[in-house]
């Protein structure tokens, strides 16, 4: 069976609408996770997705965060948070889908290395570590996905001698993604692509950005091992990125071969 997965932040799925909506018409995703949806649950859009036939569960708040998973197979075993009192709802869903566990995260941002935001953002690091640990094992076939607000390697980001040390590409972010690592995830998309500057954010304020290759990589699929060896590609696919009124984010996807 092939699958199809992919990755956006929307920042504002109100605003993003139509983009989403012609992705998904011209790619036909049969997981697409969406971070940033900056909405209420009572306004989300969800009939224009079921009109589509895509199941979707999602949990927002009005102007931040929030998180979706669209699918076009049934969701199961929905969970918004860490846990049963759903904390960090807003940032966390989780659903099953084909018997694979789906991991929707939007990381915290972090805003500064000093600022009390990013132990914040370390701390939620640590504690989805901890979730991960608990509850699966490295044979599970789980799938960590969505805004991660860290760029891994020095391949991920546009200037990686002048930007370390900064918000999302700094030394505290690199090792708690290296445990992630350890316990045995697997960056999809760099198991099927090795070139720099493929990136997945560019910042509105810089002019020109794409056109400069001014972006970052930290939007990401990963897999545990037994799921990532049965990956057949993954990529970015920059277009929403270049339509009018997008997303400062793009889409990455990846399909397997169940």
């Amino acid at each position: 069976m092939h699958m199809k997965v992919a990755s956006f932040n929307v920042n504002s799925i109100r605003a993003r609408l139509p983009i989403v909506l012609d992705w998904i018409q011209k790619e036909s995703p049969d997981v697409l996770c969406l971070q940033e949806t900056k909405v209420p649950d009572a306004d989300f859009p969800q009939t224009a997705f079921k009109d589509i036939n895509y199941s979707v569960v999602f949990r927002g708040e009005k102007s931040y965060n929030g998180v979706a998973i669209l699918s076009k197979i049934p969701l199961k075993n929905v969970q918004m948070g860490f846990d049963e009192y759903e904390s960090e709802g807003t940032r966390l869903i989780i659903a099953t889908v084909n018997k694979i566990t789906i991991v929707n995260t939007y990381v915290p941002q972090g805003v500064h290395p000093l600022l009390k935001q990013f132990r914040y953002k370390l701390d939620f690091l640590r504690r989805l570590y901890d979730y991960f640990d608990k509850n699966f094992q490295q044979d599970t076939a789980l799938l960590w996905m969505g805004d991660f607000n860290v760029a891994p390697e020095p391949i991920d980001v546009y200037d990686p001698n002048h930007l370390l040390g900064n918000i999302g590409y700094h030394p505290d972010e690199h090792a708690a993604l290296q445990r992630f690592k350890e316990w045995g995830f697997v960056d999809v998309f760099r198991l099927h692509q090795h070139d720099s500057g493929q990136y997945t954010f560019w910042d509105y304020r810089v002019k020109n950005a794409i056109a400069r290759k001014i972006g970052w990589r930290v939007d990401h699929i990963w897999a545990t091992p037994t799921l990532a060896n049965k990956s057949t590609k993954a990529w970015i696919d920059i277009a929403p990125r270049l339509l009018e009124k997008p997303s400062d984010h793009t889409i990455i996807v990846a399909e397997f071969r169940i």
